[in-house]
This record gives C-alpha cells, sequence and structure tokens, in this order.
C-alpha cells in the first residue's frame, strides 16, 4: 500500500498558567495509506485533535514530524496543505450566507475561479444532497444539513486527504446516517482517504479500514478491526449495571474463582448520569464488567453469585468482543465521552 501520511514522534507540551508542563500528545507515530478511512478513536481529552492539528498545521509539534504526500507540515506547509481538506468539529460557516455562496467563497480561498468554480460548487452540491437549498441562508439550516455543507467546502479543492474532527457530534439520528454514508462514499467512488476522529466506538468499528485507539496522548493499539479484536480472543462481555451500590473486590473475585468460563473482571464505580429536562438530576450508573468465554451459559452463575452477595443488578447486557472491548482490555476502563 502506497503511505498518504506518514507521523513519526508527534509530541505537543503546554504550559500551564501555573508554569507547569503537561505532555497533550506522548511521542505519536503512524502511516495512513492511499484510499483507506483511518480513525482515530479515544475518549474525549485523549489527544485526538491536538494530534490533528499537529498534522494539518493548525499547532506546532513540540517535537518530531508529520509528512502528507511526502511534504513535511512544517517545512513546506504549503505544498503539503494543498493535499489537505479540513472538516473542523465547530461549524466553520458564515450563516448569513447562502450555501451556495458559501462554498463559492472558500472555493475562491482556495484559488479556484470562474468556470472551473461554478462547475465544482455544483458538483459539491449534488454529492451533498443540497442543491434544491442551495440559495437558502445557512442559518436556516439543520445542525446536519451545516455539517453537510462543511463537508463540502472540505471536498473543493478535490483533496488526496480529508480530515473530519468527530463530524456527527450533535447531530440527529438521520442526518448522522447520512454523514456516515457520506464518509463511505468518499473512498468507494472518489478515492479520497479520509482521517477519522471519534470517540465513539461503533462509528470506528463501522468506517473504517484500520484503527488507532488513542489514550492520554499515546496510540495504545493499531491495526484493522479484526486485528484489534483479536485481542481480545474469544470472549464476550456481560455488562451488569449496578445502580449506586459499590462492589467489593472480593465479590469480584468470587465471580472469576466460582463460575466456570469467567476469566477477568472489571469495576467502573457509579458516576451521576446526565437527565433530560428541567430539574433533574438524573440517576447513578455503575457497572461490572465480566470477560467470559461463553457468555450466555455463565449467566446463570453470575446472577446467583450477585443475588447471594445482596448485589442488586438493574440491566445486563451480553456483548460479542468489539472495540471498546478492545479498550477495556488495554486500559481497565470503559471507552466515556
Amino acid at each position: 500500500m502506497q503511505t498518504l501520511v506518514e507521523v513519526r514522534d508527534l509530541a505537543k507540551s503546554y504550559k500551564r498558567a501555573d508554569g507547569t508542563m503537561v505532555e497533550a500528545v506522548k511521542g505519536v507515530s503512524l502511516d495512513i495509506y492511499k484510499g483507506e478511512i483511518f480513525s482515530l478513536l479515544g475518549p474525549n481529552g485523549a489527544g485526538k485533535t491536538t494530534t490533528i492539528s499537529m498534522i494539518s498545521g493548525l499547532v506546532t509539534p513540540t517535537r518530531g514530524t508529520a509528512k502528507i504526500g511526502g511534504f513535511s507540515i512544517t517545512d513546506q506547509p504549503i505544498k503539503a496543505k494543498r493535499l489537505l481538506g479540513v472538516i473542523p468539529q465547530e461549524i466553520a460557516l458564515y450563516p448569513t450566507l447562502n450555501a451556495r455562496q458559501n462554498l463559492t467563497f472558500f472555493g475562491k480561498m482556495y484559488g479556484l475561479g470562474g468556470k472551473d468554480l461554478e462547475k465544482r460548487v455544483d458538483e459539491v452540491l449534488d454529492f451533498i444532497d443540497l442543491k434544491d437549498r442551495q440559495k437558502d441562508k445557512i442559518d436556516t439550516f439543520s445542525g446536519g444539513m451545516k455539517r453537510r455543507v462543511n463537508i463540502g467546502v472540505g471536498l473543493l479543492h478535490r483533496p488526496q486527504l480529508l480530515y473530519m474532527d468527530e463530524p456527527t457530534v450533535g447531530i440527529d439520528p438521520q442526518n448522522r446516517r447520512r454523514i456516515l454514508d457520506t464518509v463511505v462514499r468518499l473512498r468507494e467512488e472518489y478515492g479520497v482517504t479520509v482521517l477519522y476522529t471519534t470517540h465513539l466506538m461503533e462509528e470506528a468499528q463501522e468506517l473504517s479500514n484500520r484503527v488507532g485507539i488513542i489514550d492520554h496522548g499515546e496510540i495504545i493499539a493499531l491495526g484493522t478491526v479484526g486485528e484489534l479484536t483479536q485481542q481480545v480472543g474469544e470472549e464476550d462481555r456481560l455488562v451488569l449495571s449496578t445502580g449506586s451500590q459499590t462492589v467489593p473486590d472480593a465479590l469480584l473475585k468470587r465471580f472469576e474463582a466460582e463460575v466456570e468460563g469467567v476469566t477477568r473482571s472489571l469495576y467502573d464505580a457509579p458516576v451521576q448520569l446526565a437527565a433530560e429536562g428541567e430539574g433533574a438530576t438524573g440517576a447513578t450508573h455503575g457497572t461490572v464488567t465480566l470477560f467470559a468465554k461463553r457468555g450466555r451459559k455463565a449467566l446463570p452463575g453470575i446472577i446467583h453469585i450477585a443475588n447471594d452477595a445482596g448485589l442488586d443488578i438493574l440491566s445486563v447486557e451480553i456483548k460479542e468482543p468489539d472495540l471498546e472491548a478492545v479498550f477495556l482490555n488495554l486500559t481497565g476502563r470503559a471507552l466515556r465521552d
């Protein structure tokens, strides 16, 4: 495979207000191949946006190198950025202009003009399925429609690499589905390489040719979804919702010792969940996660021990191996927002 993006030992440190230094990204190295969807998956605050900001030239690295199409983003920024389209997490459009005016403006910023620009704007409007709304002002659009125009802006100059930073955040399910389908079309129909950041495991699992899992500024796993899930073997995960109760270590050890097939257990202490509606306080929610080779066969024994110990189980979910299981296996905690 031909490498389009080459990142070596990329790191970024910041100075806090009290003068202490914090290393937000700690020596990330990875390759992204032409024509693939590469997802950078990790919880909020893991270093995803900082890493991508360095790759795209928005943030100067403390150390390390990043190249796009063989061009250094620090030494040859103009040549590197010509190959790159950026779709930021925040909407970057002029709300009082209509969709066509926005695309035309940004097309001129990319150096396009005349009939070539008009043709390209038409092509992009077709691709994002907004030609019938092209003369409507952006501030009349839904969040999902604004995202689609943002995607169109990033495509105007026919980039080889399209960087998308959490593009489905705050989007309704219908428009989220449309955006995910658009990402796949970019690769399959146009051969665009996509660098996609997300904290949503199911998005990375659905879209990606390869995934890099990042946590605390470091890549902790890298490979195809199949390669990564092989790290946790064929074990199922049994996720027990335990409400506000604290689960002692002794009970976790009982699950492991007394239930056939259970290999290990993890406990996430109760956290306060957000609730909808004015004045709502939300529920307190903790979880026990058990790894078992045959989850459904192990479940009756787990329930028996939990009842014997007086542990109230609010719900049980059995999950097959996935990227969240990989994150749990590597970090000992769930991949939360």
